[in-house]
């Protein structure tokens, strides 16, 4: 069980305080969650994009490390409690309407964020040199840890 300090969070009550003011009043969508894009601090380089719920956003604040909720679980995911890879929180930001956040991170171990192995969850492009194919185009060329190792004899968050 996690020890979580009640954050209070804002009401929304007027535009003016959602866009210029300084509290903070998050809008989750109809299942409670916020859309999430997380950054590395050195590079810049998009890492993951994910969902937070009221739970998760707030124990990221507590704890300062990144916290989403995993929809494929359907629980609270603790980045890096599995594989070491965890995601210490530098800087949180909130858009202009308050309904996505922008986490700025440093990822501990060997700098990887996506379950499959590669540093970054965007380890594809979508290739422009076909007009007849659409493929996938390889952008990182190798593996920075082996997920049948380090995630050994738990399920597959990807589903089909």
């Amino acid at each position: 069980m996690r020890d979580m300090v009640d954050i209070p969070l804002a009401q929304r009550e007027s535009v003016f305080e959602v866009e210029e003011g300084t509290a903070l009043a998050p809008k989750f969508d109809e299942n409670g969650l916020i859309p999430v894009v997380t950054t590395d601090s050195k590079s810049g380089e998009v890492l993951m994009h994910g969902y937070m719920n009221k739970e998760a956003l707030l124990l990221t604040i507590q704890n300062k490390e990144a916290y989403y909720w995993s929809r494929s679980r359907k629980s609270i995911w603790h980045k890096g409690k599995t594989s070491g890879l965890t995601q210490k929180v530098s800087s949180i930001r909130i858009d202009d309407d308050q309904d996505s956040i922008w986490l700025i991170v440093d990822v501990e171990g060997v700098g990887a964020s996506c379950h499959v192995g590669y540093r970054s969850c965007f380890y594809r492009s979508i290739s422009f040199e076909s007009k007849n194919k659409v493929v996938l185009k390889f952008e990182e060329e190798e593996k920075l840890f082996d997920p049948e190792v380090v995630y050994e004899g738990q399920e597959n968050p990807t589903k089909l």
